[in-house]
């Protein structure tokens, strides 16, 4: 079965319904394609001998009222192509990395949080929120973002065949610019956390779902990388170095940019004490691998990935616990000290 049809079944499945995904946006595979189908005809029309300034005409079904409008594309500039099919695939990526921190956020909060806060959202969720129904709307979500992210890959990937171009290479870079590659989200990682956590402590619970894809935490070259292997069996593989202590990221932060840090190796970054917080930084100071300003206002902490790798790792994450108190007590005694000096005069 072709990836169009199986992408297709998907989306009617009971599944989208069941947690509201149908709701959420998702790639338009099928609509783009047909894009894609009608500028391939022309782009066969021309290379035979068709004028340049032949134009024809591409029905598109609006989703929004089910009308058709007609639209000019001209192969050599393919201006009406580029400029729809680009820019729609943009808000695509938006809402649905949008979606994603949104849901994935939610589902921390219900799994993580304790005493008061757990009862309470609990509570507003009418009981509906066990552990069962947890899991699986992790699994729910990562099968989500797995589909539209191979969606979103296998169309670019078309229109460069079909333009015979990299344009759709490129437009990827720029995702990634925007920080809207949905494959590269520290949410998924997150998610994925939240998963292998959830299949570590419910083994039973875990086993009698089926799941589209696989998840592990392994060292590689005495570095951990957390991997996710998706049905085609490619593999999305995540480093958790912190790229300024170089040592397995503890109490980790993503920066909006994406990159990873230590909390410690975070808040030095952005020169800023333990106590105050990562998110106290300037909005000048930049980050350490992509110099990109203005990243630690929206840091995100990690605090599923904290989870599974003190599950994993727990001798080394107990010794960073002691350095980083050791560390944070010494810079709290530090700044009171300069603070009692400022005051007294001494």
């Amino acid at each position: 079965m072709k990836f169009g049809a199986i992408f297709t079944e998907y989306l009617l499945g009971e599944k989208m319904s069941s947690f509201d995904l149908n709701k959420c946006s998702h790639v338009e595979y099928k609509r783009l394609k047909k894009v894609l189908k009608v500028c391939r005809h022309h782009c066969h029309d021309a290379n035979n001998g068709a004028s340049c300034g032949d134009e024809f005409r591409v029905i598109e079904e609006d989703r929004d009222q089910n009308n058709t409008v007609s639209d000019i594309c001209r192969y050599r500039s393919c201006q009406w192509c580029d400029g729809m099919f680009f820019s729609e695939i943009m808000k695509e990526a938006s809402d649905i990395t949008g979606c994603i921190s949104s849901r994935v956020r939610h589902l921390v909060q219900l799994h993580c949080n304790t005493g008061m806060q757990r009862y309470l959202l609990h509570l507003f969720q009418c009981f509906k929120n066990d552990q069962q129904a947890l899991v699986l709307e992790g699994q729910m979500l990562i099968e989500y973002v797995i589909m539209n992210a191979i969606a979103l890959r296998k169309i670019l990937k078309k229109y460069d065949k079909v333009h015979n171009s990299v344009s759709g290479m490129n437009f990827r870079s720029k995702l990634q610019a925007e920080h809207l590659e949905i494959s590269q989200s520290p949410w998924l990682i997150e998610l994925v956390a939240f998963y292998m956590n959830f299949s570590e402590s419910n083994e039973m619970i875990c086993y009698e779902l089926c799941s589209s894809f696989s998840c592990d935490l392994s060292v590689t070259d005495s570095e951990p990388v957390l991997k996710l292997v998706l049905p085609d069996y490619a593999v999305l593989e995540y480093n958790l170095t912190c790229a300024v202590c170089l040592h397995t990221v503890f109490h980790p932060y993503a920066l909006s940019c994406g990159h990873i840090f230590c909390k410690m190796c975070a808040c030095s970054s952005g020169s800023v004490l333990m106590f105050e917080g990562v998110k106290s930084a300037s909005p000048k100071m930049k980050c350490p691998v992509c110099r990109e300003d203005g990243v630690f206002g929206n840091a995100v902490r990690m605090t599923e990935l904290d989870l599974l790798l003190k599950r994993r790792f727990r001798k080394e994450w107990e010794e960073r616990l002691v350095e980083e108190r050791d560390e944070d007590g010494k810079q709290t005694k530090e700044f009171w000290e300069s603070q009692t000096r400022y005051f007294t005069g001494i």
